[in-house]
């Protein structure tokens, strides 16, 4: 009989939050991968492993997430309410991405990079942060990019896809999630708000960039654009119809100066 592992509540008495049951998955992380690249040096005798160091490139969805004006909510709070904020954060972060089997890289002071073989699993996650922090008093933005890098020294990764990830998170407006991947599904929860283009120093404009917010901060977004869209619309009317007149006030000046010419 096969073992059921799925998830379950597990109520432990001396915690008044439910505990996940340990899930049960083969390796998929860079040990195996490393295993994979290189059968033929899994068991060769020492003499014979090459010498020099060994890259092991991969295709990964880096992703950026921070706490937006964490040094203006400290000055206003005091550090010790900013402590458990940032407590908060970790303590979310480093929760869901367990759920969403995403790998917490590093923490990064008021942030974190994340790492993930599945990119909607990456999106989801960058989405969950910025969805629970939107009303308690700070916000969460975040950058997110697919692509290969070098797997450095076991656990840190090199390459464009990482740096790019950063630049966009440091981009991102608050409360939204700025994501480059040539094919990205998104959660039915999440919705994109259209592609932008973001100036990134050093980089130059990076064009298709996926604008991501949770449903419910996309809907009060989307209707912030669309009153936005209308009052430039109404506003451009205005200018037309602004220029009209003048033009026919211009054209009435030219005659009379015509006129006048002609007389003298």
């Amino acid at each position: 009989m096969e073992p059921n592992n799925t998830p379950h509540p597990i109520e432990p008495g001396s915690s008044s939050e439910p505990v996940m049951a340990p899930l049960v998955a083969p390796d998929t992380g860079p040990a195996r991968e490393w295993a994979e690249a290189s059968p033929p040096l899994v068991t060769v005798h020492p003499d014979d492993l090459p010498e020099g160091d060994s890259h092991l490139s991969v295709t990964r969805t880096f992703c950026f997430a921070d706490l937006c004006g964490f040094t203006a909510y400290t000055r206003t709070h005091g550090p010790h309410e900013a402590v458990v904020m940032l407590g908060e954060f970790r303590r979310i972060t480093r929760s869901v991405a367990a759920k969403r089997g995403v790998r917490v890289a590093k923490w990064l002071g008021d942030g974190a990079m994340l790492v993930s073989t599945d990119a909607p699993a990456a999106v989801s996650l960058g989405a969950h942060l910025i969805h629970h922090f939107a009303g308690r008093g700070i916000q969460v933005r975040v950058g997110a990019a697919t692509g290969e890098a070098l797997l450095f020294e076991g656990d840190d990764y090199v390459g464009e896809p990482v740096n790019l990830a950063a630049k966009l998170c440091a981009a991102a407006p608050p409360g939204e999630m700025y994501a480059v991947a040539e094919e990205l599904d998104v959660p039915d929860w999440v919705r994109c708000l259209g592609d932008v283009t973001v100036q990134i120093r050093g980089v130059g404009p990076v064009s298709n960039v996926r604008r991501l917010l949770p449903l419910g901060l996309a809907h009060e977004r989307g209707s912030d654009v669309d009153s936005l869209a209308d009052e430039l619309h109404q506003l451009s009317d205005e200018l037309s119809q602004l220029s009209d007149e003048l033009g026919s006030d211009l054209n009435e000046l030219s005659q009379e100066l015509d006129e006048f010419g002609a007389g003298g």
